[in-house]
């Protein structure tokens, strides 16, 4: 009888503290993969820390933190004179790739996983490439702010306003001219303007209209932009 009662007691406890249980603990759940803080080269600024390896050529060494929850990176890189963009994955937080002396890029990273579908894209930075002989550097190309290029809008009495943004690694942005049509290759619209925005554009409703910007420095050195492109609803 005793026996009994012990053996009544030793299940009940077993029972109790979860021993006769079979279920397992929960898998966590993948979490997604956190965009990277971008450190080398640095936003807006000539790079002079690259190899040179030849007159045109030379390599830069770039660099980013780590993120959280990211087994891979993918190093976004275009070239702001031909628009080529390339694409670079590493596991490590640092990538040496060779460049063209003299010329503006950008570059980003994503950030991503094996466990999840899900990305983390950084801020994107420009640089120029430090060449020979370069004493000042031509404004990087506008990009459209509003609207956005590829964009659908809806003009208020027919009339939109045409907002970009440029930086330059001097520090000496001057005027800018903008360049407004329905053509791929749209006519001179408004020159000489000091600030990055036109206002009181008059559009037509179910048009597509293109523009560009050249940006211009004090020193006379200027870039031109791609073709933005919105269709007027």
């Amino acid at each position: 009888m005793k026996n009994l009662i012990l053996n009544i007691f030793l299940i009940s406890v077993l029972i109790s503290c979860g021993g006769g249980s079979d279920e397992s603990d929960p898998i966590p759940t993948p979490k997604n993969p956190e965009a990277a803080l971008l450190a080398f080269p640095v936003n807006n600024s000539e790079c002079v820390e690259g190899t040179n390896i030849s007159k045109t050529n030379s390599t830069i060494l770039f660099k980013w933190n780590n993120s959280e929850n990211t087994d891979s990176y993918e190093l976004v890189l275009k070239n702001l004179e031909s628009d080529v963009i390339t694409y670079h994955i590493v596991t490590t937080n640092q990538l040496s790739i060779e460049l063209l002396r003299g010329t503006p890029y950008s570059w980003s990273i994503i950030s991503k996983s094996t466990s999840v579908k899900a990305t983390a894209t950084s801020e994107t930075w420009k640089f120029y490439n430090a060449g020979d002989g370069v004493v000042y550097y031509a404004p990087f190309p506008a990009e459209a702010v509003s609207p956005v290029n590829g964009a659908s809008v809806t003009a208020t009495n027919n009339i939109i306003t045409l907002d970009w943004s440029a930086s330059d690694v001097d520090n000496d942005l001057a005027s800018y001219d903008i360049y407004f049509g329905t053509t791929a290759s749209p006519p001179s619209f408004n020159t000489g303007l000091t600030n990055s925005l036109l206002s009181d554009v008059i559009v037509t409703s179910a048009t597509t209209y293109y523009w560009y910007v050249i940006a211009k420095d004090e020193q006379g050195n200027s870039s031109t932009s791609k073709t933005f492109e919105f269709a007027v609803n």
